[in-house]
């Protein structure tokens, strides 16, 4: 009968459907080391949000068979170690895209309507507008779209609708693929920054993308625009983006994810009022977190089934090896 530790709960639908297979479950709400590594040797399946895998944790599972990532993001996991000990990693590919996408677009409202300043204000007893913080239309503005997959793809059809001229910038996406969505495809970055009056981030952290938004990338910005991240925060110089947000070369940003998570403090992007902050909460819908707890279900049903598909799988390799 497969044990399947969780570090931290999922939805109640999918510990049902677990139970309903015949597996048992353990839930560790706050893992640590200590309770990990009484956990561990127990576990024949993990599923996990954003506590670290490393080599040490998965040695300390020697029962493990999979590690079913509750999102779409597996920095957290050392995938080289996963793979040469023949784990597969699963994401929850589909789960989270359009409760990010959703998110994303409020990060944008939020910049164009200067959202927490107006707020801020009325509770104050302060009506009327601001003039240093002058709003705007989504109709009418350009935005780049970092990334197309996914989460990109939704958010530039959710741009298009608000009416916004929408470019995309994503090197491994064919040009015609982009131009064929409806969307201007944007072959030269720095071109498409400076044209550019929002900026979304959909690409995922690696050491090829870690802190690809540093300060020559902002600076090639076109001056007075946003900048949105619900990705990851690793792709971030927050002290770079603090610096654009003071000085004036940026006038907003909408930022859902950090450099450290949980934050441990208060850093310095969260006294600017022209920075609106979301505790990584973008994928946290109620229908997202289901949808998540039951992918991350079906993966591993499927690995005890023999029956695994390679599309939910970062490391299929493993999957041809065990066969």
């Amino acid at each position: 009968m497969p044990h399947v530790l969780m570090l931290r709960s999922i939805h109640p639908d999918a510990m049902a459907s677990l139970h309903a297979a015949g597996c048992t479950t353990e839930v560790l709400e706050f893992p640590d080391a200590r309770n990990m590594a009484e956990a561990l040797p127990r576990a024949d399946a993990v599923t996990v949000r954003l506590t670290p895998i490393t080599a040490a944790v998965m040695d300390a599972a020697p029962n493990l068979r999979i590690i079913a990532r509750h999102g779409v993001g597996f920095d957290s996991v050392d995938i080289p170690a996963a793979t040469a000990r023949g784990i597969p990693v699963t994401i929850t590919p589909d789960a989270n895209a359009q409760s990010v996408a959703e998110h994303a677009m409020m990060l944008l409202l939020s910049c164009a309507r200067q959202t927490r300043v107006y707020d801020a204000r009325l509770r104050g007893c302060g009506w009327g507008q601001v003039a240093e913080a002058p709003t705007f239309d989504l109709a009418g503005r350009s935005i780049l779209v970092l990334g197309f997959g996914r989460i990109g793809g939704r958010v530039a059809r959710l741009c298009a609708a608000f009416g916004m001229r929408v470019l995309v910038h994503d090197p491994y996406i064919p040009q015609n693929t982009i131009k064929g969505a409806g969307f201007i495809p944007v072959a030269d970055l720095h071109a498409g920054l400076a044209e550019a009056d929002m900026v979304t981030l959909h690409v995922p952290s690696s050491e090829a993308t870690r802190r690809m938004i540093d300060a020559p990338f902002l600076a090639a910005m076109k001056p007075g625009g946003a900048f949105v991240n619900t990705a990851r925060g690793t792709l971030v110089d927050e002290a770079a983006l603090h610096a654009a947000l003071t000085n004036g070369h940026l006038a907003c940003a909408g930022l859902d994810v950090f450099e450290t998570e949980p934050v441990p403090a208060p850093i310095p992007l969260f006294d600017l009022p022209n920075v609106t902050v979301s505790p990584h909460s973008a994928a946290s819908t109620a229908q997202g977190m289901q949808r998540m707890a039951m992918s991350c279900a079906e993966s591993i049903l499927a690995t005890f089934a023999g029956t695994l598909t390679p599309d939910v799988c970062v490391n299929p390799d493993v999957l041809r090896r065990n066969a």
